[in-house]
């Protein structure tokens, strides 16, 4: 059930709202028609390889390597960026450099909103993958066996 907020937008209302965890989102097919609309000649190369400076530097330094040549310029490899958003987080998100990191944002109590996006540090491509939610798990008490 949905009904719409002050300004229009939809919203989720009953018994389900906050209740149900929010499912994971892939651009996967958004990404092969943009790259396909590069290849054809619609869209520019330059009108996709326009990364922030601060995208580019997190791919250069904390990005993980896809093993995918870059679909644009086709001679560097991508690599894959995760910000994690969350409360009690860095108003831009935060960047884990580690898996060890990543794994901690994952798991934090208060739930998180993670992107995953692809790279190319040579041409700037970027291309936002997936977005799913994560945390929101409460720590487990140790049982101590007396009851």
């Amino acid at each position: 059930m949905t009904s719409r907020s002050r300004t229009g937008a939809p919203r989720s209302v009953g018994p389900t709202a906050g209740s149900q965890r929010e499912a994971g989102v892939e651009y996967r097919l958004v990404r092969d028609a943009v790259v396909r609309d590069v290849r054809r000649g619609k869209v520019g190369a330059v009108d996709v390889c326009d990364a922030h400076p601060e995208l580019l530097r997190a791919a250069r330094n904390v990005g993980r390597p896809s093993g995918d040549d870059c679909p644009i310029c086709e001679s560097a490899t991508t690599t894959h960026v995760t910000y994690v958003f969350g409360a009690g987080l860095p108003p831009g998100g935060r960047c884990p450099g580690t898996a060890a990191e990543l794994n901690r944002l994952r798991r934090r109590p208060e739930p998180v909103l993670c992107y995953d996006v692809e790279v190319c540090p040579d041409c700037a491509w970027h291309h936002l993958l997936r977005r799913y939610p994560a945390g929101g798990v409460a720590p487990r008490r140790a049982r101590t066996g007396r009851r």
